[in-house]
């Protein structure tokens, strides 16, 4: 009888080299955990190329996906706190760029890439972010013209959300200062780039929609790139700017800017000195109206001469043919009356008019704040900030304070304060 190899398992039939005697056995777990070490080792941090697909993000806030190319796909987790920086959504069939490092998802014993930074190919993060939420918000209909309302006739109140110390706020107060001289503005000063930016701006907003009486907002900055003007292309802004009650002017960069808070406004300005203009514009086509009614109220008062004259012409032709005296007498008699009624209609119909007139200038010139410099009240406000004060405990002993009189201005310090 022929002796059995127990070196072999039974039936196996060896072809090359038989089975080590002291061979080394692995546990799945063991196998598992080494190859990951392997690859974590040798690919510490990789670029990879790749098509999106199958994406999801559960409660949890992890984003999981595959990216593949013609050839093959790589399971691939971005987890919470590497994709909240992310500035665009990621979604199936976009191209990409990830940075990360290969890993081993042990349980499944399936090796996968840990993605720490993700970019589009082809296009920057910023502007696709810019046109997802450009897309999605015009599908729900924030920026349908239905939702746009009015800016307001003749304004008193005007509310502006900017910087501070931008050139934004120095071009409005100009423009504003050189055609109307009865306007109110109150700045909710804001930072207009940065991380923070877009949480002060929508607050800035729902913050002014609280105050009573401003009529009209207007809110921007001077111009940049994408990058900062990226504040006013944030989501937060845009539905601030919807949920306003105030009608909105949107002002931000140069005239070829465009963002989502512009789509968004009731009114899109190119710049903030032409926000400004925007607010003003109704005074002066009040003025021009009321210029082109004084014009047309002055050619009507020559046709109503021309038309008494003619008139007139047509009763002395009349008079010469009858010419009884009795009826000369008469008609002169009656022609005087009717040139004394017109003399005096004619005169009380200017002397109402004067008198409409110097009213409405007199209306005009109560609602100046000059008027009320000149009855001896004057205006407070703190430096260099040129906020107007209202109340002692608003500044602090030490502080500085320009004073504005009917006649000029003086600039005092604190010495003390009575609240």
């Amino acid at each position: 009888m022929k002796e059995t190899d127990t070196r072999y398992p039974s039936g196996f039939l060896p072809f090359l080299e038989p089975f080590p005697l002291d061979r080394q056995i692995w546990t799945v777990s063991q196998l598992t955990s080494r190859i990951k070490e392997i690859l974590e080792e040798n690919f510490p941090g990789i670029w990879i190329e790749g098509e999106i697909s199958n994406f999801r993000q559960p409660s949890s806030g992890h984003m999981y996906f595959t990216l593949k190319d013609q050839g093959s796909q790589i399971s691939a987790v971005m987890f919470r706190s590497a994709n909240r920086a992310l500035r665009f959504r990621p979604e199936d069939g976009l191209s990409v760029l990830a940075f990360g490092t290969v890993s081993v998802y042990e349980r499944r014993g399936e090796y996968q890439i840990n993605v720490e930074y993700l970019e589009p190919k082809g296009v920057g993060a910023l502007q696709l972010a810019y046109e997802q939420l450009k897309e999605r918000l015009a599908q729900e209909g924030l920026f349908d013209a239905v939702h746009k309302k009015p800016i307001p006739l003749l304004p008193q109140r005007i509310g502006v959300i900017t910087s501070s110390t931008g050139a934004a706020i120095r071009d409005i107060l100009q423009v504003l200062q050189r055609r109307v001289a009865n306007v109110k503005v109150f700045l909710y000063p804001v930072q207009v780039q940065g991380e923070t930016a877009a949480e002060e701006i929508a607050t800035g907003i729902e913050e002014m929609n609280r105050w009573k009486g401003i009529e009209v907002l207007i809110v921007g900055r001077g111009g940049g790139s994408i990058e900062d003007l990226w504040a006013f292309n944030e989501e937060r802004v845009a539905r601030a700017i919807f949920a306003s009650q105030i009608p909105i002017i949107s002002a931000v960069g140069h005239e070829t800017d465009y963002t989502i808070a512009d789509f968004v406004a009731d009114v899109r300005a190119p710049t903030p000195s032409a926000a400004a203009e925007i607010v003003v514009s109704h005074k002066d086509q009040l003025r021009q109206r009321i210029d082109e009614l004084v014009g047309r109220l002055l050619s009507w008062l020559r046709l109503l001469l021309q038309s008494y004259a003619t008139s007139l012409s047509q009763l002395r032709g009349r008079l010469q043919v009858f010419s009884p005296a009795g009826m000369l007498r008469l008609q002169r008699e009656r022609l005087q009356s009717l040139e004394d009624r017109f003399q005096r209609s004619l005169q009380a119909y200017l002397q109402s008019k004067r008198e409409a007139a110097q009213r409405t200038v007199e209306k005009l010139g109560a609602l100046s704040p000059l008027a009320v410099l000149e009855r001896g009240f004057s205006l407070c406000m703190s430096l260099p900030s040129l906020k107007i004060l209202r109340e002692a405990s608003e500044v602090e002993i030490g502080d500085e304070v320009s004073v504005r009189l009917y006649r000029g201005k003086i600039f005092c310090q604190v010495k003390g304060r009575e609240t």
